[in-house]
């Protein structure tokens, strides 16, 4: 098995391993759950006996307008999140958003045209598999490769979730800013659906407004179907798919946004910690 394969399987059998825990993991949160519901329902029996009764309400919060414009803008702005509580399964990251890494020019796109590369992407709320194609977008993928061996995505926040019209988990900016960058820009755009659609585990890349020349670092994962309309620019660059840990991306987007809208830093935070970058 040549070091590529075995790379890959690695990263395959560590996903599974991942998916088996988890499935402990929720078996034991269902029987938590069916003794809470047990024990809460003695506790209300003997309320009734009693002659008192207690009920437990939530504030339902507010819902905010859609943004005018809920496009995957490298500009979006955020602000941090807040903690999901309990009931979170994503645990809050313990690493902080810092300063990027800043670099003189993009890579040259030889470096991945006609290549093909599998990213072990470890984040705070689990792993994600990433299948990457040089062949139909030589220049984004040759960027992303590049900044992942350099570690520019190491403790980078996600910061941008949209809930509505559009349905993607924003990342790539270490400074969870949205407006952080790797110091250079590329373009133009490519492999962009001719239909305009986005579908559920599309790795697409983030642009500033309507320049097609403007894609850096950030880029978004779409846990649901999409479509976005094109542009000037020609659409937004599809460089490869999520072949594992979709659930990830979905669990995040299940918290919602902070504050209650539809775009904006999600509830339940996650951070990239590591990528691990192989060939093949």
């Amino acid at each position: 098995m040549s070091p590529t394969s075995r790379e890959k399987a690695y990263a395959r059998k560590r996903y599974e391993k991942w998916e088996q825990k988890q499935a402990v993991k929720q078996a034991a949160r269902r029987a938590r759950r069916r003794n809470t519901i047990a024990a809460v329902s003695a506790i209300a029996a003997v309320g009734l006996v009693v002659g008192g009764v207690m009920y437990f309400t939530r504030d339902s919060g507010s819902t905010a307008d859609p943004a005018a414009s809920a496009t995957p803008s490298a500009s979006a702005s955020a602000t941090p999140s807040a903690s999901a509580g309990a009931n979170n399964p994503c645990p809050d990251p313990t690493a902080k958003a810092g300063a990027a890494q800043s670099f003189d020019a993009a890579p040259s796109e030889a470096d991945a045209k006609g290549k093909k590369f599998t990213v072990t992407v470890e984040t705070t709320c689990g792993p994600l598999l990433m299948e990457l194609d040089g062949a139909k977008a030589p220049k984004a993928v040759a960027s992303f490769v590049f900044l992942a061996k350099k570690g520019y995505f190491d403790n980078s926040p996600c910061h941008r979730l949209t809930t509505e019209g559009i349905f993607v988990l924003q990342c790539g900016d270490p400074t969870g800013t949205g407006t952080g960058g790797p110091g250079y820009s590329y373009g133009p755009v490519e492999n962009a659906p001719k239909d305009d659609v986005y579908p559920a585990g599309t790795i697409a890349m983030a642009r500033q407004g309507g320049n097609g020349s403007s894609m850096g670092s950030q880029f978004f994962l779409v846990y649901k179907d999409s479509t976005i309309p094109s542009d000037n620019a020609g659409g937004y660059t599809i460089m490869g798919t999520v072949s594992g840990g979709k659930d990830v991306v979905e669990k995040v987007a299940a918290g919602g946004v902070t504050g209650g809208g539809t775009d904006g830093a999600p509830v339940r935070a996650v951070s990239i910690t590591s990528t691990k970058v192989a060939q093949g």
